[in-house]
């Protein structure tokens, strides 16, 4: 069946409840929310499980929410003796993606991702700005559209024909307005509180950095494929490139296209939605993504994966 990776999803993927059926029935996923609650000073029991989806979408909250559920259902992965041959994380999924290799400790890696919401919604409050999805355009011209329009950048490449910007408001509409007039499907304002992966949450970098130099980060026991550059990278890189990462493009894209051709064929989606796994299809039509975000679908990917 080819090699396996894990991919771990960023922000946006939150379910209400997400992580509390894998957690209630595998001892080894409950101990992730608490080592996770420890880490970041929050009670991820009670919101993973229990808090209403209107309490989860700020940004402070939910990366840490959203990594720790990841975390958990890794964990129950790895009971039943399933690992990867290679990680990727869209955003915040790369702390999970880089916990999942050992690359850094699951406490620490949870506590990072509070200090990073905390850091980006700060950033985003000094610096309006808002982030648009460009549907059915080629890249280079979405990258067009933004070198002509000042104050809009690249900020996801999410799969073929589906490229976020971001920006200042007025940029970012005008990047809307010209992007649907050369053709594109639709132009989606998105519900989020900053202009993410551009210059504007540069401040949020400047936060980061030191709570990064405090962390050890050592050699991934599996690759890890960072989607800052679209290429396997060491331990040496990584902490400069998870603070590179708030203000540079997610190359989603370029990063799964790169683990094909690293010989990837099945591609398993560890977290709460199923937007990556949608996105892979997209992006490679011959490979295989299974989402598991539950028991049942758990239970499923070990079907999937004892029949190839």
């Amino acid at each position: 069946m080819g090699k396996v990776a894990f991919c771990f999803p960023g922000q946006g993927s939150l379910e209400a409840g997400m992580g509390r059926d894998v957690a209630e029935a595998i001892p080894e996923a409950m101990e992730v929310f608490d080592r996770g609650s420890e880490a970041s000073g929050l009670d991820l029991r009670r919101l993973c499980f229990e808090a209403p989806l209107e309490e989860l979408v700020e940004t402070e909250v939910q990366q840490p929410a959203l990594v720790a559920t990841s975390l958990a259902i890794l964990a129950a992965l790895e009971t039943r003796g399933l690992r990867p041959d290679y990680v990727v994380g869209h955003s915040v999924g790369e702390f999970a993606a880089l916990a999942a290799v050992s690359a850094i400790e699951t406490g620490p890696a949870i506590g990072l991702v509070r200090e990073r919401g905390l850091a980006m919604a700060a950033a985003a409050r000094e610096h309006p700005g808002s982030m648009a999805a460009i549907l059915g355009l080629p890249d280079e011209v979405v990258e067009s559209l933004c070198r002509r329009i000042i104050g809009v950048w690249p900020a996801n490449y999410n799969c073929p024909g589906q490229v976020v910007v971001s920006g200042e408001d007025e940029a970012v509409e005008e990047c809307c307005s010209e992007a649907e007039a050369q053709g594109a499907r639709r132009a989606i304002k998105l519900k989020v509180s900053g202009a993410f992966h551009s210059p504007l949450v540069a401040r949020a970098a400047d936060r980061l950095r030191p709570a990064l130099d405090r962390v050890r980060v050592s050699e991934p026991v599996a690759p890890f494929v960072s989607t800052v550059t679209a290429s396997i990278e060491p331990a040496h890189r990584i902490a400069g490139l998870l603070v590179e990462q708030l203000t540079a493009p997610v190359r989603f894209t370029q990063a799964t296209s790169e683990l094909v051709r690293q010989g990837v064929r099945t591609f398993v989606e560890v977290g709460p939605g199923n937007v990556l796994s949608g996105l892979v299809r997209r992006i490679d039509k011959s490979v295989k993504a299974v989402p598991v975000n539950n028991l049942e679908s758990l239970q499923k990917l070990e079907e999937t994966l004892s029949a190839a």
